[in-house]
């Protein structure tokens, strides 16, 4: 166990414990109970990084409810029942191959966007077929270079235009 850090008000040894913290966004609170390095004669509290790890995440799902997305179960239940591995759902709807594996853990929120949109597909889940389909006629050098976040190359039937660029606007 770590050494324990001395209080910066009492000079005195800080005690490992929780206390409850009220987190505050656009009007909502929500109590947490705080893991940290405690005084004992102030109110004094020093926090690790893992500690932090509660607040932020409560702090996600105040944010979330204050911002009306989607927590991370509705996220995972609208998923599963649109037929979508975290995967599929990421290409097909945004955010990228991971993105609904960090939105389903909490690890990130997802955006109004994001959240509008799966609202819309779990009224309408039939429009999940069109957007495989569209997905499926995307060209495969198109597909695995995204996969592998890699720019496009330029085919070699593009061609380049040598000389300086000609504006279609006339000159007054």
């Amino acid at each position: 166990m770590p050494e324990a850090p001395l209080s910066p008000v009492t000079g005195k040894p800080m005690v490992r414990g929780v206390r409850p913290m009220t987190l505050t966004y656009k009007g909502e609170a929500v109590s947490v109970a705080m893991p940290g390095w405690y005084c004992a004669d102030s109110d004094e509290g020093v926090h690790s990084g893992i500690d932090m790890e509660v607040s932020d995440r409560a702090l996600r799902v105040l944010k979330a409810r204050a911002e009306h997305l989607l927590s991370s179960s509705d996220i995972r239940r609208i998923r599963k029942a649109l037929g979508l591995t975290q995967r599929e759902a990421g290409e097909i709807i945004g955010g990228g191959p991971n993105a609904f594996q960090k939105y389903e853990s909490g690890e990130i929120l997802a955006s109004r966007a994001v959240s509008n949109f799966l609202r819309v597909l779990e009224r309408h889940p039939d429009e999940i077929a069109a957007l495989r389909d569209a997905r499926a006629k995307t060209p495969a050098v198109a597909t695995a270079a995204k996969r592998r976040n890699q720019p496009l190359r330029k085919s070699a039937s593009i061609s380049r235009r040598k000389g300086p660029a000609r504006s279609s606007r006339s000159k007054a």
